[in-house]
């Protein structure tokens, strides 16, 4: 499949997280609209989304400590709980997610298993974790955003 072509920014950032988190027992997956562009979606990301475990936010945080703009912590909406904060690199921004939990029926569900749930995608010389579309498209149904869900659907191989 034909991937889209990525803006450089975005790319490189992709890139130096991958360089920076590869070997190094963080469990991490690319999320957001950064991951469904190298997943073949027609998007145009402006920011990278980030998924892990609650300690591999924390990690993520010293390993970036020089571009931190948000430091991690406890954050909670009436849909999502995680361990929220943000980096920039090279003007882009970079969500991080630890341990996040979907609201479904009430109910808190248990955090996202980001390796049981993530894929590998080319980019340039290396495999990019990303979250699979059908995975993102449950989930997008679940926080009520239909219309996303029925866009990521259509690309799930």
């Amino acid at each position: 499949m034909d991937r889209p072509t990525l803006d450089p920014a975005i790319r490189e950032v992709v890139r130096t997280v991958h360089r920076r988190l590869d070997g190094t027992g963080v469990e991490w997956a690319l999320t957001g609209s950064a991951s469904f562009a190298l997943q073949g979606v027609p998007v145009e990301p402006n920011d990278v989304d980030v998924q892990t475990t609650e300690r591999g936010a924390y990690a993520i945080e010293e390993r970036f400590a020089d571009s931190v703009v948000d430091p991690i912590s406890r954050s909670e909406s009436s849909a999502i709980r995680s361990h929220f904060g943000a980096l920039e690199l090279r003007g882009v921004r970079v969500e991080v997610m630890g341990d996040l939990r979907k609201r479904v029926d009430g109910r808190w569900e248990p955090p996202v298993d980001v390796v049981a749930r993530r894929e590998r995608v080319p980019l340039d010389d290396a495999e990019i974790p990303v979250l699979s579309l059908s995975y993102e498209a449950r989930a997008y149904e679940q926080l009520g955003r239909t219309e996303r869900a029925a866009v990521l659907r259509e690309y799930v191989d």
